[in-house]
């Protein structure tokens, strides 16, 4: 039993090393491969080919198209933009974040999408009230609830244009019922919505003059986040 734990796990890497490969096969094409051109990219067989891609499959790095050639998945594509986002999204966003913080509104946060339920916090700033809502970097909440998530959900998950989404949404109660938010969308390049950025803070604050204001201040700073990051404003 002592030698069979080695061999178990040189086994184990070496899948994740050929299933990455055939990742990166795919990756340097420009357009969809074929299995045979896949196994001599790779030099695997197709029947090993198959069995892997299976499991990438499963995973949506890998995605089988109506033509049987094979392409990058949603999450390689999530995995590209995270990577993206980690070098740029810091630098262009946590100074406009502060910035709306600085200019009275409640705690300014980044949302991206995380998965079909979830939306993840990037970046937080406090407001300077004494009560606030307690959001961190790198909590996960929910995808359909909150002015971040329904945005998400209206233009990454439902596909919907801006005009049918919009570029401002306010939420009342709706993650917690204590809590309110108004949120603006951010694009990148191709239009393709990055995240939101939310203004979030305890609900009775959100007074009809109050949302006025920080939805004013929200659109400019997210406008100025979608040129920063080489996306065009729509509004």
């Amino acid at each position: 039993m002592s030698r069979s734990a080695p061999q178990d796990n040189t086994d184990g890497v070496a899948a994740v090393e050929r299933a990455l490969s055939i990742v990166d096969a795919i990756a340097q094409r420009t357009e969809p491969i074929g299995l045979a051109d896949l196994s001599r990219a790779t030099g695997f067989y197709k029947s090993t080919l198959l069995r892997l891609i299976a499991s990438l499959e499963k995973a949506n790095l890998v995605v089988r198209r109506a033509d049987g050639r094979y392409a990058l998945g949603l999450y390689a594509h999530q995995l590209g933009r995270a990577y993206e986002a980690t070098y740029r999204l810091a630098e262009t966003l946590q100074p406009l974040l502060q910035g709306l913080v600085d200019q009275g509104t409640e705690s300014a946060s980044f949302h991206a999408y995380h998965d079909p339920r979830s939306r993840i916090c990037l970046l937080r700033v406090d407001s300077h009230h004494s009560t606030l809502d307690r959001i961190r970097p790198g909590d996960l909440l929910p995808l359909d609830k909150g002015a971040a998530g329904k945005l998400l959900t209206a233009y990454l998950v439902r596909g919907e244009s801006v005009e049918t989404a919009g570029l401002i949404l306010t939420s009342m109660g709706e993650r917690d019922p204590s809590c309110a938010a108004v949120a603006s969308p951010v694009f990148g390049p191709d239009d393709e919505m990055r995240g939101a950025i939310s203004l979030s803070g305890p609900k009775e604050r959100y007074t009809p003059a109050s949302i006025k204001k920080m939805s004013k201040l929200l659109l400019e700073s997210a406008a100025r986040a979608t040129r920063a990051l080489g996306g065009r404003w729509p509004g």
